[in-house]
């Protein structure tokens, strides 16, 4: 078991988290050789945007996400990649993704959905939150003018994953809320073509929007960051209602619903505000929605802080568990039994993992192969 001696460097190398470049290195390195290709430093590909309303003299106001920004001409939006153009919106990231990977469905993480499928993941620049420990922010939180960028059509996205063997695309590393329109074009094909799409958001996004994409999402991984409005607004210069409402459509629109809370040292750990989290997902989304509980590194703009210590994470995993939530699991601590699933009912093992490895899976068909019981997710 990795404890609190592991390295920030040792974790990232054991854990494969550097499975991108930032915009440096090669982004294409597990696709067929033909297939590969080099990127273009600040490429953009605009596209008029969905979901804004055009005012007077040439002002716009998008109704993306829960900001609600009013533009005027040649402003750009919070999220760095929607821009007003002469009294048009436009989405400068539609086909110029500066993340193309291929990962491990546990990587997302989604540990009830598909164990060992392979996700094709993208991602653009921006987003809009900002995130002070943002694991991503060399992409995250600049414009697409500082990314290098791939050209890639939603047809390309989708055949590339076939011809890579992937069972699921994902939009994630950055915010998908922000690339929306490059989104919801490819995972409509991609619904059509048989493969399955999976997003990791902050959940930060406007109900309608959201629910004309649930329509071709099979799974999403949401980040409740914490429990208050003080922590998304010191931390993330966001608010958490709009982020409860999210969660709440995804579970009434039928899609796979995981959430991640990152513990961070000093600023969410008090096991009362996890208690009264877990309490509200026990009621709003049910006592078998899987909550990761993931460990905190120093990055960004919160060096200062310690790696979250692998008790606290333990104690919240315990709160989680006596609330009554059924599968509550540690994250970045690779090789701890909270990495595992085990069944509610017979309380054997059913997945035992270390990082993205799955050493064994016994579940058959949807149900704990002992005892019958049913276990929420997507297995085939």
């Amino acid at each position: 078991m990795f404890k609190d001696g592991l390295t920030r460097r040792g974790f990232l190398r054991n854990s494969c988290l550097f499975g991108f470049g930032f915009g440096i290195s090669p982004l294409f390195i597990f696709i067929p050789k033909a297939e590969a290709r080099d990127g273009t430093p600040g490429y953009i590909s605009r596209r008029e945007a969905m979901y804004y309303d055009k005012r007077e003299k040439g002002v716009v106001k998008c109704r993306l996400c829960p900001r609600m920004e009013i533009l005027e001409s040649g402003d750009r939006g919070f999220c760095r990649v929607r821009e007003n153009e002469r009294g048009k919106l436009y989405t400068l990231v539609y086909s110029n993704p500066c993340a193309v990977h291929i990962d491990p469905i546990e990587k997302k993480p989604l540990f009830h959905v598909l164990p060992t499928a392979k996700a094709f993941s993208i991602a653009t620049s921006g987003c809009n939150l900002r995130c002070k420990f943002c694991q991503n922010w060399h992409i995250s939180q600049v414009r697409p003018e500082e990314t290098i960028n791939y050209e890639l059509s939603p047809d390309e996205v989708v055949k590339l994953s076939k011809k890579s063997g992937c069972e699921v695309i994902a939009y994630t590393y950055s915010e998908p809320t922000i690339f929306y329109e490059y989104m919801l074009a490819t995972a409509k094909i991609a619904k059509r073509e048989g493969i399955m799409n999976v997003y990791h958001s902050n959940g930060f996004i406007n109900p309608r929007p959201l629910k004309e994409l649930c329509e071709y999402l099979d799974a999403a991984n949401v980040d409740l960051k914490g429990f208050t409005d003080d922590y998304y607004s010191e931390m993330s210069l966001g608010w958490i209602e709009p982020i409860l409402n999210t969660l709440k459509i995804l579970k009434k629109e039928g899609v796979h619903l995981e959430i991640t809370n990152l513990v961070v040292p000093g600023k969410n750990d008090d096991m009362e505000i996890v208690k009264k989290m877990c309490e509200w997902i026990k009621k709003d989304l049910g006592d078998g929605t899987p909550i990761h509980f993931s460990r905190f590194y120093p990055m960004y703009k919160l060096r200062n802080l310690p790696p979250t210590p692998v008790k606290t994470l333990e104690k919240a995993r315990d709160v989680a568990l006596k609330v009554g939530l059924k599968y509550v699991y540690i994250g970045n601590v690779p090789g701890h039994e909270g990495e595992n699933t085990n069944c509610p009912k017979c309380k054997k093992l059913l997945i035992q993992r270390i990082g993205y490895k799955i050493l064994q899976n016994n579940v058959k068909g949807g149900r704990c192969k002992f005892c019958e019981e049913k276990i929420p997710g997507i297995w085939k």
